[in-house]
């Protein structure tokens, strides 16, 4: 639906415009956010525009007595409108995300059979390839699309709309509780260093050259590193994404 047909819409629902300005704060802050995490080709302009789309869209569906406020309901629909963006303006080769889920599937084999952590030299083994092919995958995979933790909890954002309609309360369901503690207990099983790349990234929010300097690495070296941990989580957490909906294993990737 295009971003006039949804005013249209909300209009005709009754939201008012009043909304509209009091939450487009909220769609810029999220987008600025996101923008810190997504390759300089993603236009800021771009990420507010589907933010405003997924506002409205906000307003249109919002249902008071299910228990969330707009405003966590609303950051929901921007970051999943945010995020489609994302996946549509992707124009990585295909071979990149075949890679990429490849490394993934051989990290779930390996830590399901030995029950420890899958190392760089196994899962290169698993695959064919060299160590020094593997840590190519690994940049590619880094370098290629938004792949971030940021995204990973926006995996179940189908949820929505799977649990609407059957009394359960979609916001619940995302930010709630099962999914959100399985993420942090995959976290907490990761390697010491993927774990700490994670925390000064996404929690102190460090560039990738200021995490080098603490690691004492390469800029590039901390990209794997990154790179790995997500393809581990995916590994983890392969259960929770909806295939159809996930960004590196979607079926058109194929």
């Amino acid at each position: 639906m295009t971003a006039i047909a949804m005013y249209s819409s909300v209009q005709s629902s009754g939201a008012a415009d009043e909304k509209i300005v009091e939450y487009a704060p909220l769609v810029k802050r999220i987008a600025y956010h996101l923008s810190n995490k997504l390759p300089a080709s993603i236009l800021i302009d771009d990420l507010i525009q589907a933010g405003m789309l997924g506002l409205l869209d906000a307003l249109k569906n919002y249902d008071p007595t299910q228990g969330a406020s707009f405003e966590t309901y609303a950051g929901i629909r921007i970051r999943g409108s945010m995020l489609d963006e994302v996946r549509h303006s992707d124009w990585t080769p295909r071979s990149v995300h075949k890679k990429s889920r490849e490394v993934s599937m051989a990290i779930k084999a390996i830590e399901d059979q030995t029950a420890e952590t899958a190392k760089p030299n196994d899962i290169a083994a698993y695959l064919g390839i060299s160590v020094d092919d593997y840590h190519h995958v690994l940049q590619d995979s880094a370098s290629s699309r938004f792949f971030s933790i940021e995204e990973l909890a926006q995996a179940g954002d189908s949820f929505l709309d799977e649990c609407e309609g059957v009394g359960v309360n979609p916001v619940e369901r995302l930010t709630g509780n099962d999914f959100q503690l399985a993420l942090a207990a995959a976290i907490e099983k990761l390697p010491e260093r993927e774990k700490l790349v994670i925390s000064l990234y996404y929690n102190e929010e460090l560039n990738l050259k200021e995490i080098g300097e603490v690691l004492n690495v390469s800029e590039s070296r901390v990209s794997q590193i990154n790179s790995q941990a997500m393809l581990r989580l995916r590994a983890k957490l392969g259960d929770w994404v909806n295939e159809d909906n996930d960004l590196l294993l979607s079926e058109s990737d194929w």
